[in-house]
């Protein structure tokens, strides 16, 4: 028998190697040595993880024996053991070709996608992202597709104004299961206020510029192609005004699968917070709790408990949520101060006042009576209810985002939401004029659910969209020009008490195409404000840069959506048009949309035949293991730092139940 010393002697060296102590470092590329924000950190062979912050800075756990393996999307994967090293720097090289890499987060059981699709699906190693469940009960609203009309006949065209990105998000997501989105979850102004474009700051008094041209329309040669786009003043974070945060979390059953990334993301944006801020903690299920109160920023640590403590069972008390919300909104109001409730669910309210109609009433109610506005963060999948989501972040005269995982997170609440959640221009509206001597007849591209009457122009009653702090807005109209041979706005018969109907009994003589007009007003003010702008078209024959990469933004919005006018337009030259207009592209995304408009390619066809017939509705529960890894995305280059903070670490959590494997989510540093 061998002695007990001998077996210690042996056994030490066991327990010394299983140690795990904290490695820290730092990713930079090799080209020009700039920080790669969002690179995976992973311990090879294990569920523990983590990404790099902005600065390109990250900390992990790790045991002596272990190798961390460094991935970035267009970046070749390196790994290093770690020994006795606490430091660890990396250097990435870029690969040949930058394309979304093959980093899986496995699960077992499963099998790979094949295709152009499986490289969307496959995210970046250690990216806490939403497990895919096959649609089931989702709800988008229907909107009719806006067409022609008349110039002559209705020469004005009024609409709201709002800088939300969900439906990207939304079709990205499906695009990476493999499937078609619905055509009524495709929102073309959406698809076009995901990007930020490069129009000149505002000058003057007024906190938005405005611009607009014209060019050739892509997919229809003859028809002209009008671009209108305002950009927000961007205000320094210590100019903003402190914020009263409420975090709304839906806890109930649904949720389960989905918490994780949801109490990600709100670490990350409680890593924005500001000493002068103010959080709140409601959450809902069965019922409603309010878990912490009137925390300040600097409390970081004590909100970050408060949210790693959360758990998810029963059903959706969603209004009864809301009421408490807001309630605790006002106790905790800040007086010229931002007051926002922030929202994070699906949608699925099943328990009290739940339906569009009661909701809506709800939130327009209490916001007109609090002041307190409210901002919208979708999640999940399969009973995924946007259009609930959507209704609530207009009644509630906020923002709405979908939010699939940390990096999608990252842009939400920690490059934009600080700007977001400080609107510089509120109920903000347009009213675009056409010249009937030029224009025989126009189209708004998208914003159907955002039309106006006339006359709400003017009244200064009526609610409209808000701008947040630094936010870009663009919006699209197609003319056909007198002359053309087409008539697609119809014709009617001619009328008994008019004359011959098309001849107008006065015109005024004018180069100008058309004439835009913006009203909004100043946070604090009840009167609006008016901002003006006049188009003479100088017939330009090509499209450029920001302008070449919105027509391809909205044509690709046009094949997903099947529309009626999506003429010639192809794959293929959105992704010309999108080369186009790629430009300094700093975080990747414009590189990411012409990724995604190839796997759209693969999943969707030529787009020339109907949609295809929805598939049954799974009999699994909502966030049941997928039969293939669905989630992908590119990753950014570079990220700007935020308004308030930077994006934290991470740690590992484990998946949702029904399937093995893990996936990655922020803590603390």
């Amino acid at each position: 028998m061998k002695s007990l010393p001998f077996l210690l002697a042996c056994l030490l060296p066991l327990g010394a190697a299983a140690q795990s102590h904290t490695v820290a470092g730092r990713v930079v590329s090799a080209g020009d040595n700039a920080p790669l924000a969002g690179c995976s950190v992973v311990v090879k062979h294990t569920s523990r993880g983590t990404v790099t912050g902005p600065d390109g800075r990250y900390e992990i756990g790790a045991a002596p024996g272990d190798t961390l393996r460094f991935s970035f999307v267009g970046f070749r994967t390196a790994e290093e053991p770690v020994g006795r090293r606490t430091r660890i720097d990396v250097v990435l090289e870029a690969a040949a070709e930058a394309v979304f890499e093959e980093c899986v987060v496995e699960v077992s059981g499963m099998q790979d996608a094949a295709g152009p699709a499986a490289g969307l699906s496959r995210r970046r190693a250690g990216s806490a992202a939403l497990p895919f469940v096959q649609p089931g009960r989702e709800e988008y609203a229907h909107y009719e597709e806006n067409r022609f009309r008349s110039a002559l006949q209705e020469p004005l065209s009024t609409f709201s104004l709002e800088a939300d990105g969900a439906s990207y998000a939304v079709c990205r997501r499906k695009l990476a299961s493999g499937r078609h989105p619905e055509p009524d979850a495709v929102r073309i102004e959406e698809l076009l206020n995901y990007f930020s474009y490069d129009y000149p700051a505002p000058e003057g008094e007024d906190p938005l510029s405005l611009v607009v041209d014209a060019g050739p329309c892509p997919w229809e040669p003859s028809h002209r192609l009008v671009r209108i786009g305002l950009r927000a003043r961007e205000i320094p974070a210590a100019e903003i005004p402190p914020s009263n945060f409420i975090y709304l979390i839906d806890v109930s059953g649904s949720m389960t699968g989905r918490l994780p990334l949801v109490q990600a993301s709100m670490k990350m944006l409680t890593d924005n917070l500001r000493p002068g801020d103010r959080v709140s903690v409601v959450t809902y299920a069965d019922g409603v709790r309010v878990v912490s109160e009137n925390v300040p920023g600097s409390e970081r640590r004590r909100i970050k408990d408060v949210i790693d403590g959360l758990t998810a069972s029963g059903s959706t008390a969603g209004g009864a949520g809301l009421e408490c919300a807001y309630e605790v909104a006002g106790r905790c109001f800040i007086p010229g101060g931002n007051n926002r409730i922030v929202l994070c669910s699906d949608g699925d309210f099943n328990v009290g006042p739940s339906s569009d109609d009661e909701m809506g009433a709800l939130i327009e109610r209490q916001r007109k009576q609090s002041g307190v506005r409210l901002s919208v963060l979708g999640y999940g999948m399969g009973n995924y209810k946007d259009r609930k989501m959507q209704l609530m972040a207009e009644r509630g005269d906020g923002n709405y985002a979908y939010v699939d995982d940390m990096r999608e997170a990252a842009k939400v609440l920690f490059r934009e939401f600080g700007a977001t959640a400080w609107a510089v221009a509120h109920d903000v509206k347009m009213q675009v004029e056409f010249n009937p001597a030029l224009v025989a007849s126009y189209r708004l591209v998208g914003y159907e659910s955002r039309l106006l009457e006339s006359e709400d122009f003017n009244d200064d009653r009526r609610d409209a969209g808000e701008i947040g702090a630094g936010h870009c807005v663009t919006a699209l109209y197609e003319l056909i020009p007198v002359g053309v041979e087409e008539h697609p706005a119809g014709t009617v018969d001619a009328l008994r008490y008019q004359g011959r109907r098309g001849v107008p009994v006065v015109t005024i003589p004018s180069s100008e195409t058309l004439a835009v007009k913006v009203r909004y007003k100043l946070p604090g003010e009840r009167r609006s404000r008016l901002m003006q702008a006049e188009l003479v078209d100088d017939g330009r024959e090509r499209l450029t840069g920001d302008f070449a990469f919105a027509a391809a933004v909205a044509m690709y919005g046009q094949l997903l959506r099947l529309s009626d006018f999506r003429g010639g337009a192809t794959w293929g030259e959105v992704i010309r048009l999108a080369q186009l207009g790629l430009g300094n592209d700093p975080e990747g995304y414009r590189r990411e949309f012409i990724d995604l408009v190839r796997v759209a390619q693969s999943v969707c066809g030529d787009c020339r035949s109907e949609y295809p017939a929805p598939e049954p509705a799974p009999h699994s529960a909502p966030d049941a293991a997928p039969r293939s890894v669905s989630s992908a995305v590119s990753v950014p280059a570079s990220a700007p730092g935020g308004a308030f903070g930077s994006v934290p670490a991470s740690a590992s959590v484990p998946v949702p139940s029904g399937a093995s494997g893990s996936a990655v989510v922020p803590a603390d540093r």
